[in-house]
């Protein structure tokens, strides 16, 4: 069967946007979501006018909590990244990248060490078989390869499913690209996906799915029956699935199955992942995907026009993080996962009602236990009222016609932090319990 979305030809974007990183941005982001759409909307014929295509999606909920916690000096459990490095050899080898010379644009796929390295990574945990020549792509961290999926292989017009609370960019970048997203909500208290919700919301326009397990921001991982049903779906529908996997090695207790291991879906899977969530350099904005070369052209036909290239000592370290031993990735998972209990046994002991995740490193809470109503309002009084900074989930859903958002009280903590950091939190947020 052909791929319809991978095997038509796909106009290109001649002006891509990318995203702000979660942990930071231009000076220009951190204005208040009002004030930076009518500074730039000022500028009606000068190159600061606002394109239409930005319309509604404001600034990223990341920045703005990062100037909060920047500006109050609270302790940051929003951003999804960790307060201490990787393991020592990681930067060693960039160390050593650097002083061989390995300065210069890399090859606009990846240096091939790092492709033949995520091809044995593939291989050796999931048991896919790549070719590294032809179905992989390194690129300028996952987000760059979720928005170059998209503009790769999603034409103007066209509907793609997303789970819903779903990472903001994936909203904004299927709007840059002149598509419609449609939401797949995953509800409180376990967040698994009702399979009608997901058959129902296909239409005859709909062409791909981004498909994100482990989840962000609720911590689920899908089960063998839910990816089936994706599967299914993406089967009869002849539908091309980008599937988010950033979180691969980060599942406590529940294994982690990529989609495109399931009948009927290599040729038509994108998987995307990153080393910023392995190996804890997030900054460094290593990401690659993954698939059948027809797909993997589609996604570098766009990301040749946005980065091109990037981090060519990073790569070299990151081919040989990749073949760490499995002692790195148990030990690193357990420690999670025992910070994952600290934070979660303290949010409820602070009041909290906490829904323990099965996956990545954000805890969910309900705040409507404390007497709150608006979790947005809450995570921008939190600086001052605890001297902590989270991230709300209601910017993560779709507010609906008649103006309720499903995540309206949960709010989204993360745990890579150091036990000392987790613990003072803790105590911080206890004070708003005592409050109320």
């Amino acid at each position: 069967m052909q791929v319809r979305g991978a095997l038509q030809s796909r106009r290109s974007c001649r002006r891509p946007a990318v995203s702000p990183p979660e942990n930071g941005g231009p000076t220009f982001y951190f204005l208040p979501p009002s004030a930076a759409l009518a500074n730039a909307r000022r500028y009606r014929r000068g190159v600061k006018q606002l394109s239409a295509r930005l319309d509604g999606l404001g600034v990223t909920i990341f920045a703005e909590m990062a100037q909060l916690a920047t500006s109050t000096g609270a302790i940051n459990l929003g951003q999804g990244f960790p307060d201490q490095d990787g393991p020592d050899v990681i930067k060693d080898a960039a160390r050593r990248a650097i002083a061989e010379g390995h300065n210069q644009y890399p090859p606009g796929l990846g240096i091939p060490a790092l492709r033949e390295a995520i091809a044995r990574h593939q291989h050796r945990f999931h048991g896919i078989d790549v070719d590294p020549e032809r179905e992989v792509v390194v690129t300028t961290g996952a987000t760059e390869a979720i928005a170059a999926a998209v503009l790769g292989l999603v034409d103007p017009g066209d509907d793609v499913l997303v789970l819903e609370p779903y990472y903001d960019s994936y909203r904004a970048v299927i709007q840059m690209a002149g598509a419609r997203h449609r939401a797949v909500t995953l509800r409180a208290p376990d967040f698994r996906l009702p399979v009608d919700d997901l058959r129902a919301a296909v239409t005859p326009r709909t062409t791909a799915i981004v498909l994100n397990t482990p989840h962000n921001p609720t911590g689920a991982v899908l089960t063998a029956d839910e990816l089936a049903a994706v599967a299914q779906v993406a089967v009869e529908h002849d539908l091309v699935v980008i599937s988010d996997e950033v979180y691969e090695h980060l599942t406590f207790g529940v294994p982690h199955v990529p989609i495109a291991t399931l009948p009927g879906m290599a040729e038509r899977t994108l998987t995307i992942s990153s080393a910023g969530k392995t190996f804890s350099f997030t900054g460094w904005k290593v990401g690659w995907a993954t698939g059948p070369a027809h797909l993997v052209s589609a996604l570098f036909g766009a990301k040749q026009f946005l980065s091109y290239t990037s981090g060519a000592p990073f790569q070299h370290a990151v081919a040989e993080a990749l073949d760490l031993p499995d002692s790195f990735y148990s030990s690193f998972t357990a420690d999670l996962r025992r910070r994952r209990d600290l934070l979660c046994a303290g949010l409820g002991s602070a009041g909290f009602e906490v829904f323990v995740p099965d996956g990545t490193y954000f805890a969910t809470t309900d705040v409507a236990a404390l007497g709150f109503t608006d979790g947005l309002e809450f995570c921008r009084s939190l600086p001052t009222l605890a001297g902590v900074v989270a991230i709300p989930h209601q910017v993560f859903f779709d507010d609906r016609p008649d103006g309720s958002n499903p995540g309206r009280t949960l709010v989204r903590w993360a745990f890579c932090k150091r036990d000392a950091v987790l613990t003072e939190a803790v105590e911080r947020l206890r004070l708003i319990s005592r409050l109320n």
